[in-house]
């Protein structure tokens, strides 16, 4: 949790998110504002212009009406082609007794009007006296007068019998096999060639069917989609046409919906007292404006990927060189003071690093002029102690050999020879301060060798070594014979006969040597005493290569490693090691 807090704190992620703030605050803040004004003036432009082509439909639209109203008064003006005036007989008298209206025949003017117009499917005319049905259609089918809703329309239109009626779209069935959608315009012949009555004669009734394909001619201007709905309604709510077509002809009534995903508009239409109501889908209206969104949404997250990216990579740059300075001093707090910060820059950054280079440099001067002298004086006084011990092992070897060569003469005395040729070899040496395990181990088998026979094999040596343990990790060199030498001396010589055990293993990351004896051991006073004079170097004591060896050990190692000693009386004594184990790998003793 504490590693995750400090990265997130680094230097590095607040160049980052500053940069990465201060251009997408902005960058969002005028795409939005862009996308809402542009948005804004699509919408308003879209309802503006689809507002103008339903206004002009309805225009259109009320137009045909009257067209229409128009053509069914030529019963009364005969002002139409293909048509004489009319007499000056009354026209009551024209349809009742010569069948004819405005001086020719009904069917011929039924056919006159039929003809005048594309969408008129067919003209039908009841006389009032005898409910005779007089028709013309395109398709030359019969009708059935039993099916014609005459009576009903008439009945309508009685209300105002001198203005035409205008009926909402039915199904054509009173034509056999016909499936045609139609609305019907009906208008009153009236007799107007007498004196003017209080009830307006009737002759006949007039109606024209048209097909409600006409609408479709003005409904394709609009493009409609697939979920937009069209409707032609009049005053009472009667339906006309939909485009939807839902509608049956004897349940065609209109009721205004409301649906928060459509957009109404509505114009009037005069000739029926109703409107045009168009009901447009918003989401099918402004499908272009969404797909536009989307590319600037796109552009926006390109933009910001981009922007990211660069703050990313600007923030690194400016980041790197305080982090390189990190990690240099983290080196020079480890102890290694020969690491250097590369100078890119003259900038704060760059002087900051020089400033740093010339400290280290000024920090190695005041180690080398207060400790490096102190260092030198405490090897020298290493190499003494060494030097103590060798003239000493030295003297007791070549009384060794003495004795040997006056009470034998045998190859005994050339092995003895060979061992001490080895140890000279091995001890003489003063470059080296660290060997490897294996090396100090031979240069024990040469010492105890000449050990059991100055004491007549009445000593034995035993060692163990743990499978995870490598023979070439260092440790101190000529730190294992001393101890031997002093188990020896100090606890087997007493005994007369007895074993010096040695075993090498790995606890954790050091190195644990372990050197016991079944020797007389010592009581817990003169243990005391002898760990005491181990901590403290300038107490005196009679056991000097133990000291010496305790104190290179912490010397070359650390203060943590070293000697510790444990001993029971009469039981034996036991002397534990303790190295660190490096990497480094120390020279055989073959290559001394």
């Amino acid at each position: 949790m504490r590693l995750r807090s400090r990265k997130f704190s680094s230097i590095f992620v607040k160049f980052a998110t500053a940069f990465i703030l201060v251009g997408l605050i902005p960058l969002f803040a005028l795409s939005l504002f862009s996308v809402n004004t542009f948005t804004g003036y699509v919408e308003r432009y879209a309802t503006g212009n689809l507002q103008q082509m339903v206004m002009y439909m309805s225009y259109n639209l009320n137009a045909a009406f009257n067209q229409y109203n128009e053509v069914s008064k030529l019963m009364y003006t005969g002002k139409y082609e293909g048509l004489i005036e009319s007499s000056s007989q009354n026209q009551t008298y024209n349809v009742n007794e010569l069948e004819q209206i405005n001086n020719i025949p009904i069917d011929s003017f039924l056919k006159t009007v039929l003809y005048s117009d594309s969408y008129i499917s067919s003209v039908i005319f009841v006389r009032e006296s005898d409910d005779k049905v007089y028709y013309q259609e395109k398709e030359n089918r019969g009708i059935e007068p039993g099916l014609l809703p005459h009576a009903e329309w008439q009945r309508q239109m009685s209300r105002q019998p001198s203005k035409v009626a205008i009926f909402p779209t039915h199904n054509a069935d009173y034509y056999p096999a016909s499936n045609r959608k139609v609305f019907t315009i009906g208008r009153h012949l009236i007799d107007i060639s007498g004196k003017v009555a209080t009830e307006p004669k009737i002759v006949g009734s007039l109606f024209l069917d048209v097909d409600v394909a006409l609408f479709d001619q003005f409904f394709k201007e609009l493009k409609l989609g697939e979920k937009d709905e069209l409707y032609l309604v009049d005053g009472d709510g009667n339906l006309f046409f939909s485009n939807t077509q839902l509608f049956e002809a004897d349940e065609a009534h209109f009721t205004e919906k409301s649906d928060e995903g459509m957009m109404q508009i509505s114009e009037p239409i005069p000739f029926l007292d109703g409107s045009l109501t168009a009901r447009i889908h918003r989401e099918s209206l402004f499908q272009q404006l969404l797909s536009v969104r989307m590319t600037v949404f796109a552009a926006i997250g390109l933009c910001s990927t981009v922007l990211i990216v660069m703050g990313t990579w600007f923030s690194k740059r400016l980041s790197a060189p305080i982090l390189t300075l990190m990690r240099q001093m983290t080196k020079v707090e480890s102890g290694n003071l020969s690491t250097r910060v590369e100078v890119r820059s003259n900038d704060e950054l760059g002087r900051l690093s020089h400033s740093f280079n010339r400290m280290i440099d000024r920090l190695k001067e005041h180690i080398d002029e207060a400790y490096v002298a102190q260092i030198k004086q405490k090897q020298t006084e290493l190499n003494a102690l060494k030097s103590q011990i060798r003239p000493h092992f030295l003297y007791n070897t070549l009384e060794v050999i003495r004795m040997s060569a006056v009470d034998k003469d045998d190859h005994e005395v050339a092995d003895l020879i060979l061992s001490l040729s080895n140890q000279l070899k091995y001890v003489i040496d003063y470059g080296e301060e660290k060997v490897s395990i294996r090396s100090e181990l031979d240069n024990l088998k040469d010492y105890f060798y000449i050990i059991s026979v100055r004491y007549e094999q009445r000593f034995e040596l035993a060692y163990e070594i743990a499978p995870d343990v490598d023979l070439n990790w260092p440790m101190l060199k000529l730190s294992l014979q001393p101890i031997v030498e002093n188990a020896i001396q100090h606890g087997l010589k007493h005994k007369g006969r007895g074993t010096v055990g040695l075993t090498v293993e790995r606890r954790g990351e050091d190195l644990v040597i372990t050197v016991y004896d079944d020797g007389i051991g010592m009581d817990a006073e003169t243990l005391v005493r002898l760990n005491r004079s181990l901590k403290d170097p300038e107490s005196p004591g009679k056991n000097v290569g133990l000291k010496n060896v305790h104190e290179r050990i912490k010397s070359v190692f650390g203060e943590r490693y070293g000697l510790v000693i444990n001993s029971r009386e009469h039981i034996g004594t036991s002397i534990l090691l303790t190295f660190p184990i490096v990497a480094e790998a120390a020279g055989d003793r073959t290559g001394v």
